[in-house]
């Protein structure tokens, strides 16, 4: 596995692989840079955040803000906004420890849900206990068949990283997940092309597989109300399941096109793909 993400990253990658020269961050150049930034209709949502980049590592920043500017220059724009595929190869090619599975600690069911209240229990009763219990929550919650969630997880090893497309009044916002172990984890496009590997997380689900014996694996999501409201956040577990959890073979195309040949992959097919799921 490790060598086909060395082999991917190859492929993927020549906006990150930039040649970094020095910068002078010039107040006229910082104006320029921000303005720019400001054009993007999800700016307000990043914006402290940003601005916390700019104030600690002013150099990086403008790097960072002219990259993006090399990249609008050289692709094609839609009014949903473009994506290349090829900037996520230092998520494909993780910092050493985090993208190794043995050394990712998984959260435990025991923190938050006492399991020695459900031992005598079916799946069935479980699965409701588990809906009663995050009824007033602000999180999202599912009960997955076991032998579901494994191929599930056999898909999320095979494809870590992918793309989802998130309605808003604008149009459409773009938001990457990232599969480490039993953990999903949801990032903006935009705050990743800010703050790349260290890019808040908008929403988690973490799959807890304790309760296997019973045939059965709990999904909780805890999201960021700051960025989604629980629609959205379902909608995106909705969109991670029908993709990783599925049998479509369009959705799994796209999956592969993603990995595997990033110069094929259209961004709109996956607006397509919601649209004709919200029509039907």
């Amino acid at each position: 596995m490790a060598a086909e993400l060395r082999q991917l990253v190859k492929r993927l990658t020549y906006f990150n692989y930039i040649t970094v020269r020095n910068i002078r961050t010039s107040t006229i150049n910082m104006e320029k840079a921000l303005e720019n930034l400001k054009t993007n209709p999800y700016y307000e949502k990043y914006a402290n955040r940003i601005a916390e980049l700019q104030k600690t590592s002013p150099d990086e920043f403008m790097q960072r803000v002219e990259n993006q500017q090399h990249l609008k220059q050289s692709e094609k724009k839609s009014k949903f906004g473009s994506v290349d595929t090829r900037q996520f190869s230092s998520v494909l090619n993780p910092k050493e420890g985090r993208g190794q599975e043995a050394e990712v600690p998984d959260k435990k069911l025991s923190d938050i849900f006492k399991l020695d209240l459900v031992e005598d229990k079916s799946a069935e009763e479980i699965q409701a206990i588990w809906e009663e219990y995050h009824k007033n929550k602000h999180v999202i919650s599912a009960t997955i068949p076991l032998q579901a969630y494994k191929s599930l997880q056999d898909k999320m090893k095979e494809f870590p990283v992918f793309l989802f497309p998130l309605p808003r009044s604008q149009g459409y916002e773009f938001i990457m997940c990232q599969s480490y172990g039993h953990t999903v984890h949801f990032t903006p496009l935009l705050a990743y092309q800010v703050h790349k590997e260290n890019a808040p997380e908008c929403l988690t689900m973490v799959h807890y597989t304790e309760l296997a014996d019973k045939g059965i694996v709990l999904m909780r999501g805890e999201y960021d109300k700051n960025v989604l409201n629980g629609q959205e956040s379902q909608c995106l577990a909705n969109q991670f399941q029908m993709y990783y959890g599925g049998k479509d073979e369009e959705k799994t195309k796209l999956l592969e096109l993603f990995t595997t040949s990033p110069d094929n992959f259209k961004h709109m097919d996956l607006i397509s793909q919601l649209e004709n799921i919200t029509l039907t």
